[in-house]
């Protein structure tokens, strides 16, 4: 079987429209043999984004046989997981069934057998599910018999032998989370986190904690995540709300901060419609960081114009160099994160 020329970016696998990045394309090539500078991965699971599964477990009536119908047809339409709704995908576990003879090994190790997940999106991850072995609603999770293309371009990470294999997919998953706040705050600030209580939530909150002299609030809608938040120690101080309700937030984040607001405000809720309350929760030149996918710039930029918000609107990266083993270590470091993710996703 002769393999297709290498394209370190992936285009020739962009069906329609023709000569556009994966990301981009309606539909994508997943067909063998690969090319010589790509993976292909014998799929196990997909870890489906947060915002994506929601939308097609409410399309579904949160039907399981549906939601698995519905996943297996997008697929099988667009040759990849890419929901048109949401824009987003998720990630992907599986095994390494074989290394193009031009993949950079040297830059990225890796050989035929290794157990890997994928850190670059499905929604640009060439993929064939030949079938749905089981949906895991509560983990927003695929299990599937299938294959995936990674490009010569794409990252991913060996799972790691001291942590479950469901929790490391979980943290892994939102990796770039965490990361992305190591960035952001600094010392004495007061961090708000929309959407504390889900897996990235609490990841941004811990990391968030270990700054000096950082005050973290965690705001959710749920009386369980309420619940969970209250009995962190890494949490100072708990809001229930509705985040689509902006006056709701920004009054309660007022109260919380005496006036102050967020100096950082993090945005990991999952459900659309909470940009405006982020952004009224932001003080005057703070950052307002949007790393859910269910986010809309256009809601947020002119959202802020429309209110006079003179804030630093940033869009979420999910990657940041040294992101996975960052997100991994947090866990190795707090008993707290650890018994959670054991709980929710072992």
């Amino acid at each position: 079987m002769t393999l297709k020329p290498s394209d370190a970016l992936g285009l020739q696998r962009s069906l329609s429209p023709k000569g556009v990045l994966p990301q981009q394309a309606d539909v994508l090539d997943a067909s063998l043999p690969i090319a010589e500078d790509e993976l292909l991965i014998e799929v196990e699971s997909l870890n489906v984004d947060s915002a994506s599964f929601r939308q097609i477990s409410e399309a579904c009536d949160g039907d399981i046989a549906k939601i698995g119908t519905h996943i297996l047809q997008l697929v099988g339409r667009r040759g990849k997981l890419h929901n048109p709704v949401t824009g987003s995908g998720g990630m992907l576990i599986g095994r390494v069934a074989k290394v193009g003879p031009s993949f950079p090994v040297q830059e990225k190790p890796v050989q035929e057998g290794d157990r890997i997940a994928t850190l670059v999106s499905l929604s640009l991850t060439p993929l064939v599910i030949r079938s749905i072995k089981k949906v895991h609603p509560d983990r927003e999770r695929v299990d599937i018999e299938g294959h995936a293309i990674l490009f010569a371009s794409g990252i991913f990470a060996t799972l790691p032998q001291d942590i479950p294999e469901n929790v490391a997919l979980a943290v892994l998953d939102v990796a770039g989370a965490p990361a992305q706040t190591r960035k952001l705050v600094q010392p004495d600030q007061t961090v708000v986190v929309v959407g504390g209580g889900g897996k990235s939530g609490l990841l941004c909150l811990y990391e968030a904690k270990r700054q000096k002299n950082v005050k973290t609030i965690a705001l959710d809608y749920t009386h369980e995540a309420v619940e969970r938040l209250s009995s962190l120690s890494f949490v100072d101080e708990v809001i229930q709300a509705d985040a689509r309700n902006a006056t709701e937030v920004m009054e309660k984040v007022w109260a919380a901060t005496r006036g102050h607001m967020g100096d950082v405000v993090i945005n990991v809720a999952n459900v659309t419609e909470t940009e405006i309350a982020s952004i009224l929760a932001t003080r005057r030149k703070g950052i307002a960081y949007f790393f859910s996918m269910a986010t809309s710039f256009t809601r947020a930029a002119l959202g802020a114009e429309g209110v006079g918000a003179d804030v630093d609107l940033r869009i979420g990266n999910g990657y940041t160099e040294g992101h996975a083993e960052l997100a991994l270590d947090l866990l190795r470091e707090s008993p707290e994160l650890m018994r959670f993710f054991k709980d929710h996703y072992s």
